[in-house]
């Protein structure tokens, strides 16, 4: 082929010219050179025109790869100045997050987040794990595996928020509602993983009930230990020990009251010695009792209706409302604030994020 222009040495000469180019802005002006309409490759291919035929048909081929072959390193050069202009930006341009960009209104933890987060870790110093289960769950976790008969008050509409019953289900896996308390992560806790067992379970839970005392959305706190060899005397430990911590207090009378749940046998609620004197409350040895919570030793056809053998394990349930334990501890005096949204209230009784724990 005779040709007037060297293709490789043209190529060579432009694709130098891309490669020198250090920045986005330089790299356009570069292609303006280039591929303008009085840029080089433009002015080559002007002289197409006073060529043969012949040449006019090869150079022309020659031309039009070399052009496409350009542009692709022009864009492959774009991108990696593109990469390195964001990289660069990142680096000289970081934010500090951790500093609030209006200290006169930082956020707050709410008590119940900062509650739930003391109760975790705990229980997770005794060697509790934290599990989670659904908050629409149905008949047999929530009421059935719990030894709740039929006829039971709390299987009642006006106790338990019922939704539409599931088609693609059938029995009682068919019949759903909003959990009303968070035993239902113990049964699917039992029916998963094999003994022995040592699980913490908290969340909302939902009944119909509204003052100030009860709300229709809560949280609770469940805890469950299975074994072969679990009494009585753990479950009195274990509670004891975690009340001391949780209300920050070296000496505390506890006692445990007969009470009656379906799921547990013997059942009782428990009690922690309070002072309160001249109309306060103080936590800690005193004149006076306050319940806390209720527990027991896992009723046996609990055990049974999770597939475990109830002649050979047994174990400790017991449960409390962490809002509770929060008005308890923080002094908060009607449940339905922790729900109001009010932004006094959350700047009085929250909690530093950084300083929690």
């Amino acid at each position: 082929m005779s040709t007037s222009v060297n293709v490789a040495e043209l190529k060579n000469e432009l694709t130098e010219l891309i490669e020198a180019a250090n920045d986005l802005e330089s790299l356009e002006e570069t292609r303006v050179k280039v591929l303008g309409k009085k840029g080089r490759l433009t002015d080559v291919m002007k002289t197409l025109g006073g060529m043969d035929p012949e040449t006019r048909k090869e150079m022309g081929q020659a031309l039009n790869v070399l052009k496409n072959d350009i542009t692709e390193t022009l864009e492959q050069r774009t991108k990696r100045l593109k990469d390195e202009a964001l990289k660069a930006r990142l680096e000289n341009e970081k934010a500090d997050i951790t500093l609030s960009t209006r200290p006169e209104r930082q956020g707050h933890l709410h008590p119940i987040t900062q509650t739930m987060d003391e109760i975790a870790a705990i229980f997770a110093e005794m060697g509790f794990t934290l599990e989670e289960g659904p908050d629409i769950e149905d008949d047999f976790h929530n009421f059935t595996a719990l030894n709740f008969p039929q006829g039971h008050p709390a299987r009642e509409m006006h106790d338990t928020f019922y939704l539409p019953d599931d088609p693609t289900a059938e029995g009682e896996a068919a019949k759903k509602l909003l959990r009303t308390h968070t035993s239902t992560v113990q049964i699917r806790s039992m029916l998963k993983r094999k003994p022995p067992l040592k699980v913490l379970a908290m969340g909302r839970t939902y009944r119909s009930d509204y003052d100030m005392t009860h709300t229709p959305m809560f949280h609770q706190c469940e805890g469950l230990v299975i074994d072969k060899n679990t009494h009585m005397g753990h479950l009195k430990g274990c509670l004891l020990e975690f009340a001391k911590k949780f209300f920050e207090v070296d000496e505390l009378p506890m006692q445990f009251r007969p009470s009656f749940f379906p799921f547990t046998e013997p059942s009782a609620e428990v009690d922690i010695g309070c002072s309160r004197k001249d109309g306060g409350l103080t936590i800690g040895a005193g004149d006076s009792w306050l319940e806390v919570l209720g527990c027991g030793m896992v009723h046996p056809n609990v055990i049974k209706n999770c597939g475990l053998d109830p002649d050979e394990y047994q174990g400790f349930a017991f449960g409390l409302g962490i809002e509770r334990l929060a008005m308890l501890k923080f002094g908060i005096p009607d449940l339905r604030t922790f729900f109001e949204g009010d932004v006094r209230w959350i700047d009085h009784y929250g909690f530093n994020p950084v300083e929690r724990l």
